[in-house]
């Protein structure tokens, strides 16, 4: 672990774009496109844009012939900002240490499209992918922030509607309560470099549209029953205000007897996975989901991971 890179990064991250301030939607999208497009997507994969379940994604394969499974990858960005591609050097990493496609939704956002429709987008998303005749244990929900949010309601909702569960889930840092009731939203408001409670307010307030936050679909980590859920896999740092996001689901995982890695990391912001070669701590955490990953669908890459566990 470095604490010079932490510094640096945290320095980084205070003066980059707000995604959550009082500035309009369109301007946030824009700074936030172009704060995401300084991640460099990795060589070692290629990218279609493609149509799944009525919306507009993008699949990521791996360079040379991939192993079986599907990473079903839902972007983040409060539920308003951000498309598959402001999430790909995240997307792209994973795909490139699994061996295994991904699937990356254009889910509707907010406050144009608010909650359910980015719920509606990602379930429609797995049902196209099971009609098609992919196998529910092969697929792994996975998303950041948001999108970490949408991996666990998405499977409330299939849970729901009676669909098979998938493999496992996968959050980095997901956003899991909009009741902002978890106390490291107080604990953490100058701890965290890029969020603010009073932003995160804002932003949630255009995806509830007014409706009440007080649900299981809108605060899963309070108020859902996780019962019959998958593996889960939680990734989060304790310099941010959604840690107690991962906290408070992964005591409800553990009260359903539901298998959960709650991985928590020191003095690292909000989805630091994203910060590959810039934090060796991101290195380490990707290496571990990609982990996650292959022993939910039963497939493992030879190379790095194979040759640290021999």
């Amino acid at each position: 672990m470095s604490g010079e890179q932490r510094r640096a990064l945290d320095a980084r991250l205070r003066s980059a774009p707000q995604v959550s301030g009082p500035v309009p939607v369109k301007q946030m999208r824009e700074g936030f496109a172009r704060f995401m497009s300084t991640f460099p997507v990795p060589p070692g994969v290629t990218r279609t844009r493609v149509e799944v379940g009525g919306r507009p994604a993008v699949r990521v394969d791996p360079v040379g012939e991939a192993l079986p499974g599907t990473i079903l990858y839902f972007h983040g960005g409060s539920f308003s900002l951000g498309s598959p591609e402001t999430a790909m050097a995240l997307t792209a990493h994973l795909v490139e240490r699994t061996g295994v496609r991904a699937i990356s939704i254009d889910y509707r956002l907010a406050p144009e499209h608010p909650f359910p429709a980015a719920i509606d987008d990602c379930l429609a998303a797995y049902r196209a992918l099971l009609a098609e005749g992919v196998a529910a244990q092969s697929i792994v929900f996975a998303g950041d922030s948001a999108g970490g949010g949408l991996a666990v309601t998405t499977t409330l909702a299939a849970r729901d509607a009676g669909l098979p569960m998938p493999a496992g889930i996968l959050g980095f840092s997901p956003g899991l309560d909009h009741t902002r009731s978890g106390e490291s939203m107080t604990t953490k408001e100058r701890v965290d470099p890029l969020f603010t409670g009073d932003g995160m307010r804002r932003t949630g307030d255009l995806y509830l549209n007014g409706q009440d936050p007080a649900q299981p679909l809108l605060a899963p980590a309070v108020l859902a029953d996780l019962t019959g859920f998958p593996p889960i896999m939680l990734q989060v740092g304790t310099n941010e205000l959604l840690l107690d996001d991962s906290v408070r689901l992964a005591e409800r995982a553990r009260e359903a007897d539901v298998d959960v890695i709650l991985d928590i990391t020191a003095d690292v912001p909000h989805v630091f996975p994203a910060f590959i070669g810039v934090i060796d701590e991101a290195d380490e955490a990707v290496d571990r989901a990609a982990l996650f990953i292959t022993q939910r669908i039963g497939t493992r890459k030879l190379g790095t991971l194979d040759e640290t566990s021999s």
